[in-house]
């Protein structure tokens, strides 16, 4: 039984293999790559492989590569056209190609633009025939990318401009500006600072029926130049504005540190009150005089501390390299520059002359009328700083004669609370309304959030110099509105406005991206 098994070769069969070729044309999927380079490498290895050729690709290969991936863009986007243009049928009506007057190329299996320019000579026929690309394709969005970066992210005509000499994409300069806006390069060398609406007036603005320099905004200016003998020095000019009468106040410094500045507040307020909160920009003098205040108070007797508590001078200090946070004093410093280029040009006098001169453009500033000015003989005359400071309009003019059988003139007290009461009447009726409108930065945007990748705006330096960070902290104001961040560069934290910082795309680590593929 055994061996008629083993005799038995009726069951046996010869073995053969049995192979499967893919003819399928490779797949040219963008999304799968972080550049048009790096498509291109990947299909012409496979086109390489599949032809059974040995070594790296040629030349010719990386042609047909790119052609088989701007193919695929047209299959995939235009499959339906595709079609009918490859069987020789023109495309339906409502076809996107339609005014383009689509052809089917039979070399390149590609459909390009037809169009009006068949008869002009002397151009290459990609240009007269452009091959006809869809913007939102993942392939597409590298093509524009590589040409972006090949020269060097100009303004988005330029990119549009070297397409066109190949392809036709379909809302090109809409596609060019979409990529442009979320390339990191183009927003490092392009991007402009941030914007956020404008803020409601802050209350020390309209501290209404309170007295001159009640909040009180200083700067300094200079340095100026005076003569003492043969020798010339330095001097420098410190404001004191009113934030809501618009008064104005000037000192002289002669220098510029904590010491100079306490002895121009103590000046100031001897002559005109003591303010009950200061605001400034971030100088290190005012600086050094919080500082100072703070420590001298810290000393007191504890009796005295209590009672000087209700008294004392609060600081407010604006975020560094941001002007535009006091431009109620920024604005009265040109004026008063311009005044002084105007008297004095540019000689040097004497300190004497200058603080004279400096008084005298204080006088100017204060009878400047606030709101406008009507051309109405009729109408009451404006009011200025002067007629809250004076009782009068201007420092030059009389004071108001009343006559005898008023009461008013006989009490001084009350005829000074009638002269603040029609200054302030008069405030309220025709120039606090105009101060409800908003000159620009009229629109809200979009609030920076902890974790923005940023670029820090240093006007010092050129732009390819900016230092690149990331929000770490946000300060929102009243309205919930972030106008003020601060930014960790390495070790370091800056506070700085959002007008000095550049919104840049985030940053992908090189992990993120996969180069080869699948």
């Amino acid at each position: 039984m055994h061996s008629f098994l083993l005799d038995d070769t009726t069951e046996l069969k010869r073995s053969a293999f049995c192979g499967v070729i893919n003819s399928a044309p490779p797949t040219a999927d963008g999304s799968k790559f972080s550049s048009w380079k790096d498509l291109v490498e990947a299909v012409a290895q496979e086109l390489h492989g599949a032809a059974g050729k040995s070594g790296s690709p040629s030349a010719s290969d990386y042609q047909k590569a790119e052609l088989t991936t701007l193919r695929q863009v047209q299959m995939d986007s235009f499959a339906e056209d595709y079609q009918l243009l490859k069987s020789g049928k023109p495309v339906h009506s409502s076809s996107r190609l339609l005014c383009l007057s689509p052809e089917y190329d039979e070399t390149n299996d590609l459909i390009r633009v037809g169009g009006r320019l068949r008869r002009v000579e002397g151009l290459d026929p990609n240009t007269v025939h452009p091959i006809v690309l869809d913007p939102s394709h993942p392939n597409t969005q590298l093509f524009i990318k590589d040409y972006d970066a090949r020269l060097c992210h100009p303004g988005p005509e330029r990119v549009f401009a070297e397409l066109r000499r190949k392809v036709w994409i379909l809302k090109g300069r809409e596609a060019v500006r979409k990529h442009q806006r979320t390339c990191l390069e183009c927003c490092k060398w392009r991007s402009k600072p941030a914007s956020q609406k404008m803020v409601d007036l802050p209350p020390p603005r309209l501290r209404l029926f309170k007295p001159a320099f009640h909040s009180t905004g200083i700067d300094c200016f200079g340095p100026l130049l005076v003569k003492i003998g043969r020798r010339t020095e330095k001097r420098w000019g410190l404001l004191f504005k009113c934030l809501t009468t618009r008064a104005v106040h000037l000192e002289v410094l002669t220098s510029i540190d904590s010491d100079a500045f306490l002895m121009a507040l103590r000046r100031f307020i001897g002559r005109r009150g003591k303010p009950a909160e200061l605001y400034s920009d971030q100088g290190t003098n005012f600086r050094g005089g919080e500082r100072e205040l703070k420590e001298a108070f810290s000393q007191l007797s504890g009796d005295l501390q209590q009672q000087l508590a209700k008294q004392q001078i609060s600081f407010h200090f604006n975020p560094p390299a941001a002007p535009h946070f006091g431009g109620v004093w920024e604005r009265e410093i040109r004026s008063v520059k311009a005044a002084l280029y105007t008297t004095l040009g540019s000689e040097s006098g004497t300190e004497e002359v200058l603080r004279t001169v400096l008084i005298e453009i204080e006088a100017i500033l204060n009878s400047k009328p606030l709101g406008y000015v009507s051309a109405d003989i009729a109408d009451a005359d404006p009011i200025t700083p002067n007629c809250f400071l004076m009782g009068r309009p201007d420092g030059s003019l009389p004071q108001v004669i009343y006559p005898v059988s008023e009461l008013l003139g006989r009490r001084r007290w009350r005829h000074s609370q009638v002269l603040s009461d029609r200054f302030w009447t008069a405030f309220i009726k025709h120039y606090l309304p105009d101060m409800q409108a908003r000159g620009k930065w009229q629109n809200p945007s979009v609030n920076i959030k902890p974790g923005t990748v940023v670029m820090l705006v240093d006007p010092q330096l050129p732009r390819s110099f900016w230092q690149i960070g990331r929000v770490s902290n946000v300060f929102p104001g009243v309205d919930s509105r972030v106008r003020t961040v601060e930014v960790q560069i390495k070790d370091k934290v800056y506070t700085r406005p959002i007008s000095r910082l550049i919104v840049l795309p985030e940053i992908r680590d090189e992990g993120d991206e996969s180069h080869t593929s699948d």
